[in-house]
């Protein structure tokens, strides 16, 4: 059994949703991003998202569009952030799913990343701009590497293609809560919570759900009805905020706990 799918099996035993939080890998440099990886499991996260920045990331908002860039201005690369988990594997079992824009993985080589990624103890990848239909060769690499291809849905997915879908999603389904970019606007829950219920009905796996997930009470409301809950701008904006400063950590694992706190 995987990382992700042994944390959400003592996740339901335990009766809580999954508090999975995003920072982008590099900002404001990879030692931070290092730091703060323990800041995070120590706080409460049960699985952590690595953004790895891209020069166009057109799914992103101004905030992680902004981290993005300070993180290749540090000269962030792919396989800095893969040696860099390496050495965070070494010290915790938490599940780290990458995730990003298939430009640089192309770059990388496919099958180069894949057999990279699993030897650094990489969990999951999640592309947000390469179409199901075009997932192919990288599903088949990552598949024999034992990473999840995780799908993004969105409220706009049609059901069958949505059924179709989830039939091939490993590790957890994201479900995006509102189209438009990253961090534009607040998740109302009670508005996407029948999809959510309908759509853990159909899925093999347990159903995330972000965008829009700014506060505990956010966190919570969410928390009611989906498997797990990923919060991205509103963490980036607190490492936005304090950047290189040492009160950085104590500032991220204060925010991290109040959002675990909700969801117990």
């Amino acid at each position: 059994m995987g990382r992700i799918q042994a944390t959400f099996e003592q996740l339901k035993q335990r009766g809580e949703t999954a508090l999975i939080p995003f920072i982008t890998a590099g900002d404001p440099d990879l030692a931070t991003t290092e730091e703060l990886i323990h800041t995070l499991v120590e706080n409460g996260a049960d699985l952590i998202e690595l953004g790895f920045p891209f020069s166009d990331p057109m799914a992103d908002g101004p905030t992680i569009q902004a981290a993005s860039e300070r993180a290749l201005e540090s000269g962030t690369t792919l396989p800095k952030i893969l040696d860099m988990v390496a050495r965070v594997r070494e010290h915790t079992n938490v599940p780290i799913v990458l995730m990003g824009y298939y430009n640089p993985l192309f770059s990388y080589g496919p099958e180069r990343f894949a057999a990279d990624a699993a030897a650094a103890g990489v969990d999951g990848l999640l592309l947000v701009d390469l179409p199901a239909e075009e997932t192919g060769e990288i599903r088949s690499y990552l598949q024999q590497a034992g990473i999840c291809l995780i799908q993004l849905l969105a409220p706009t997915t049609p059901p069958q293609r949505m059924k179709r879908l989830v039939t091939e999603a490993g590790g957890f389904v994201y479900f995006v809560s509102m189209t438009g970019v990253t961090g534009a606007s607040q998740v109302d829950a009670s508005a996407i919570e029948q999809q959510v219920t309908d759509l853990q009905q159909i899925s093999p796996v347990p159903v995330a759900v972000g965008f829009g997930i700014s506060s505990p009470a956010d966190a919570e409301a969410v928390a009611r009805f989906a498997d797990a809950v990923v919060v991205g701008s509103a963490l980036v904006k607190v490492v936005e905020a304090y950047g290189k400063s040492p009160e950085l950590p104590a500032k991220v694992g204060a925010f991290v706990r109040s959002l675990k706190d909700g969801l117990r």
